[in-house]
Parts: structure tokens; sequence; C-alpha cells
């Protein structure tokens, strides 16, 4: 095979004309069931969910009221892509999404690598959705008081097999050298250990087997699996009633909370300054994933080049909107110190006696979000699976449709299992930004298809095109400013990233600095709390003052802001080698940042020399941006799963493709 056959490219005609054709032969085509308004509760279905009950308490913790800046950044950036993806859409209203747009723009390896991003986007987004529900469901559950008797979830049912053993395997080495288990429950380090300890040790065991399962998350994978095997129209009506719960109980937030704000709690309204706005962009960002789902459903849309592109943008602008709204409220109800919890909306309402009944609702509505998330997402994985199916670059049964259902009913099992099996044996939720990172590199190779149309003449066009703005001026402008700003309002960090040396994280110190420097650490950091607890966050500044002892050094370390850790292990560590990463280290931390400079310099050169369209380019800039902040590891696990694709692809893919076949004969 020559090199130029890995960038075939198929016609949009070839692709319309491919979907009739394999339709018929697998069982007959999708149900087109889906308006705009559909389409939007989708988006919103996708979107609000983890992002508006858990992680907008971490982003307000770290950058304040301010924080309502990253989110409409974050909005912006998505919307810029969100107009590629509409124009695709508009162009090849077919399910596969990113893939089969890069399929039109650059050819057959670089849809193959965005296939199998997204497969990786979905797959791992889904099982983290499904863990997050049952911690959910889990506490909702065991907060039930009937009748004076509160219900209680064993821990064995809550929890997946290898995390329940490696808690029993650790606990068990601390009994055997004479540790008491009720000193360990108590423990700021170990209690988490304990409940571990006991799921193994209490679960039902056949010989060694002991049958430790996350039921709350089986369960739900289940429902939804089942729910959208059934069909379209099942998996619309219940989404659009989750939605609506949802968008009640939100409002009732914002309502109601609006009497309790106390204007004092937005100043400073950035504390931590960029820099500390900056370190919520992956939780911000999380809170964004899923609006891309929806163009997997081009196929089920009764007008998609008209509908699928006021879908994705409406969600977009209501979620914006909203989001802006509850971080104003939530942080002008309490301080942003104080919300630095996984569930902020829950904890601000129990602060005020007159809205504690909200708590409840809002931990019912939790439980609705996650699970409308997680069926945008097992709605989306199979109809991916099926377009690289017709392409031949997955076997045929992943493109067969169900007789009576119209869905991709293989492809939708195989989702379930693939989902299901990893949830009951692992558990995944450290990987959510490798998650994160596929979304952004299937969001900058959209923004560069457009690019990469705008380039060719005789390229084809939907009924929606991007309004074209010139970047020849306004790219080099914004790049001389944001240098301007980097260096003028953050100096620290710009010159934090090109020292040779780089402080160790608070981890990997701990592991190896002697008692002596433990101490010293833990004792400048205790005396740190309670003469400057703005350096921490509040909750273990209350847990300092109350009993300094039952926190953990970890802990403590882990909740100072990056600039004081820094001063604290810089006075308390000699020696070199204990307290600084240098050489390679340093440099595999800046590879993504050194990459999206070098990218982004390329850009600003094409914008002057080719006149680019502002609105992709913008989003390019902005994706590579945000998967820079996301840290070298998670670009390590992202690559090897890349390399796994590559070689499925030149093994199969490659000599079973439709195009190579079309050549062949």
């Amino acid at each position: 095979m020559s090199f130029q056959q890995l960038f075939r490219k198929k016609s949009v005609e070839q692709i319309m004309r491919n979907a009739d054709i394999d339709a018929e032969a697998s069982g007959g085509k999708l149900h087109k069931t889906l308006g705009v308004r559909d389409l939007t509760a989708f988006g919103i279905a996708a979107i609000i969910g983890a992002g508006i009950f858990s992680t907008i308490g971490k982003a307000s913790y770290l950058g304040g009221p301010g924080v309502i800046l990253l989110f409409i950044f974050t909005a912006v950036a998505c919307s810029f892509a969100a107009l590629a993806y509409a124009e695709f859409a508009s162009l090849v209203p077919v399910s596969g999404s990113a893939y089969t747009y890069s399929y039109v723009a650059f050819g057959e390896l670089f849809a193959w690598i965005i296939g199998w991003a997204l497969i990786m986007e979905y797959a791992i987004g889904n099982i983290t959705v499904a863990i997050s529900w049952s911690d959910y469901f889990t506490s909702l559950f065991n907060s039930i008081n009937f009748h004076g008797h509160h219900w209680h979830m064993p821990e064995w049912m809550t929890m997946d097999y290898f995390t329940a053993h490696n808690g029993f395997n650790n606990i068990s080495k601390m009994l055997s050298s004479g540790s008491k288990l009720n000193v360990l429950a108590g423990s700021q380090d170990f209690g988490g250990e304990v409940s571990k300890y006991l799921a193994w040790k209490n679960a039902p065991a056949i010989g060694s087997f002991h049958f430790v399962l996350d039921i709350p998350a089986l369960s739900i994978i289940v429902l939804i699996t089942w729910l959208v095997y059934r069909g379209m129209k099942e998996s619309r009506n219940a989404s659009n009633i989750m939605v609506g719960i949802k968008l009640v109980v939100v409002i009732m937030v914002i309502v109601f909370g609006s009497f309790y704000i106390d204007t004092n709690n937005w100043h400073p309204f950035l504390p931590h300054g960029v820099g500390g706005l900056l370190g919520g962009i992956s939780a911000v960002f999380f809170a964004y994933i899923g609006f891309d789902a929806i163009s997997t459903t081009a196929e089920e849309c009764k007008n998609p080049q008209r509908d699928l592109p006021r879908g994705i943008l409406y969600s977009i602008v209501i979620c914006t909107v909203l989001y802006v709204i509850i971080a104003l409220v939530i942080t002008g109800m309490m301080s942003y110190k104080e919300l630095n919890v996984g569930d902020p909306l829950a904890h601000v309402f129990e602060k005020f006696a007159q809205l504690k009944w909200l708590k409840n609702i809002i931990a019912v509505s939790a439980v609705v979000a996650m699970a409308s998330v997680l069926l945008v997402f097992q709605l989306g994985q199979p109809r991916i699976w099926l377009t690289m199916s017709r392409d031949g670059l997955l076997p045929k049964r992943f493109s067969k449709i169900h007789p009576r259902f119209r869905t991709p009913s293989f492809a939708t099992i195989m989702t379930g299992l693939m989902v299901g099996i990893p949830a009951f044996f692992l558990d995944l939720s450290f990987v959510t930004d490798v998650c994160s990172l596929g979304t952004l590199f299937a969001f900058v190779l959209v923004c560069a298809g457009v690019l990469r149309l705008d380039a060719d003449p005789n390229a084809p066009r939907g009924k929606f095109r991007l309004p074209y703005v010139s970047a020849r001026y306004i790219v080099p402008v914004l790049a001389v400013a944001l240098t301007v700003v980097c260096v003028k309002f953050s100096p620290d960090s710009t010159k934090e990233f090109f020292r040779s040396q780089k402080v160790f994280d608070s981890d990997t110190l701990l592991k190896m600095t002697t008692p002596a420097q433990t101490l010293s650490i833990r004792n400048k950091l205790i005396a740190l709390a309670a003469s400057k607890p703005d350096a921490f966050d509040s909750a273990t500044v209350a847990k300092v003052k109350n009993n300094s002892d039952s926190v953990a050094t970890t802990d403590l370390a882990a909740a100072v802001n990056n600039g004081e850790y820094v001063r604290i292990v810089r006075a308390s560590v000699d020696d070199d080698k204990i307290k600084y990463e240098s050489g390679f280290n340093v440099f595999f931390h800046n590879i993504p940042m050194w990459v999206f400079l070098l990218v982004a310099l390329f850009i600003v050169y094409r914008s002057i020399s080719r006149k680019l369209s502002l609105i992709p380019v913008l989003g390019l800039l902005c994706c590579l941006y945000m998967m820079s902040e996301l840290g070298w590891k998670n670009w390590l696990w992202f690559t090897g799963w890349l390399i796994i694709g590559l070689v499925i692809y030149f093994t199969y893919s490659r000599k079973n493709s439709r195009l190579a076949q079309t050549s062949n004969s």
C-alpha cells in the first residue's frame, strides 16, 4: 500500500450513497424522530451533569467568583468547535460525528485515529459517569430515614472488586503490625481504606473469590443500555423528562438561592489571580463534554442540515447561562473557600436552615442528571461504531440494524458490555482527564477540517456555513496581547515554565523525605494555616483548628496553594535530589505546553499568510490550549491508546476498508 492510500478520502456523495445502501443491507434505516427541540434537550442532557452538581465546587474554590469568566471562556471555545461541528453536520448528515468529518477533510488514517479516540472518550466517559452516579445514588439511599430506621447499602455492593481487594491488603498489613481497626477507621489517612477492607471482608465468598461489585453502577448501565436498544423514541422521551427535572431544580436553586446572596462574598473576585482561575480549566471543561454526541444522531433527525446546527448551539448557550448564574449564586451565598467539596449545591443549601429542604431535592436531581449524561453517551458510541463498520474499518456486525427497534443492536449491546465489564472490576475515574483529552482532540480536528475545506475552492458545502472573518490581523494581535498578560499578571508562573528545576508534587515529595524533613514541612503548614488561612480551603483550616493531629501531612500539602507549597518545600528540604525534578522529568511536564506554543506560532503564521477564517482558528487554538493544561501523563495514556488503535488499523482495518476493496477491484 502506498503512503498516499493512507489518506484516501471519501466524498460526501459516496458517504450519503453508501449510508443508504448499507442501511438497507443491514436491516433498514434508523427511525427519523428527532427535531431541534429534541436535539437541544439531548445537548442539555449531556452537558448538565457532574459539572453543575460536582466539579463546579472545585472550580469555584480555585477561581473564586471569577470562575464565571472561565465558564464563559470555555463556552466560547466550545462554541467555536460547535460551529465547526454544525458546518460539517450540515454538509454530511449521517451518523459518525468527527470520524466522518475527518474522512472527508483528511482521509482514512485520520478518520480512524479520531474514531478510535471517540471510542475511548465515550467508553471512559460512560464508566466514569456510571461510577459517579453510583456514588450519588448510594449517598442518597443511605440518607433515607424510614420511621427512624436509616437504610444502608453494604460496602461490598458499592465498589469495584480490585479497589476493595487492594484496601483489604493495605489494612491487613497495618493490623498485623499492631494497628487497631477502630483507630484506623477514625484516621483521616486510612478511613477510606477501612471501608474497602470491610467491603472485602463482609462480601459473600466462594473459596477465595469475593463477590464485590458496584451494583448501582451495573444496574444503571443495564437500564440505560436496554433503553437505548429499545429505540430512539423511547430514549428521546426519557431524556426529555430527565432534562425537565434538571432544569426545574436548577431554576429552583437560582430563585431560592438568590435571596441569600451576600455580595461581600464576591470580593475578591479573583482571589488566586489568573493562575488560580486557569487551575480549574479541567474541571470546567469536563462540565461541557457531551454536546458533540448530538452529531452522532444525524441519521435520526427529521431535518439534520437545519436542526443539528441549531440544537448544538442552543444547548451550549442555555447551559452556559445556567452555569454562570449558578456560579454567581453559590459564590454569593457562601465563600469560595468553602466550596471544595464533592456536592457543592447540597453543601451550600445545608448552611441555611430555611433551605435545607432543598438538599434532598438537589440530591435526587443529581442522580437524574448523571443518568441523562450516561444516556446520551450510550447513544453516541454505537453510532460511531455503526459508521466505522459501514466503512469496513470494523466488522460488519457493528452496522446491523434491529428490524423492529431500528437501532444499531449489536453495537449497542457491545457498548453496554464495554462499559459494564470494566466498571465491575476497575475504578477508572482516575483517567477522567484522558476522556477530556480525547474530546478536545476531536474538536481540534473538526476545526482544522473546516480550515482544510476553506482552502479548497472545489470543496462541497452544506446549508450552514461559518461566517468568514479574516484572522490575518486579529490572531497576531491576540497573541501579542496574551503574551503581555502572562508576563505582567502571572510572572511567577511564566518564570516557572522556563526553569530547569521543578518542585516535586506533594505525594511524590513526602514519600522521599526523611521523618525530620516531613515534620518540618508539617509544622510550617500548620503554622501557615493559623497565620494565613486564605492559603488553604476552609475545611482544612477548620480541621487544623479543631485537632491538627487528625489532619494528614499529605492532605495539608495538597490543600495549600501552590505558591506557598513551593516556598515551604524550599525552606524545609536541603537535598535538591529530593526537592526538585530536573532534566527530562521537567521537560516531560512542559511537553504539552511546548506543543501548544509551537502549533500556535505556526497557526499565527498561516493566519497572516493565508488569511484563515477566524472562528475555526480560535476554536483550534482554544482547544489546543486546554489540551496543554491536562498534563503529560494524560498525554502518555492517550498516546498509548492511539498506538493500540494504529496496530488494529494496520492489521485489520486497512485491508478491509471499503475504499481499499474498491480500489483493488
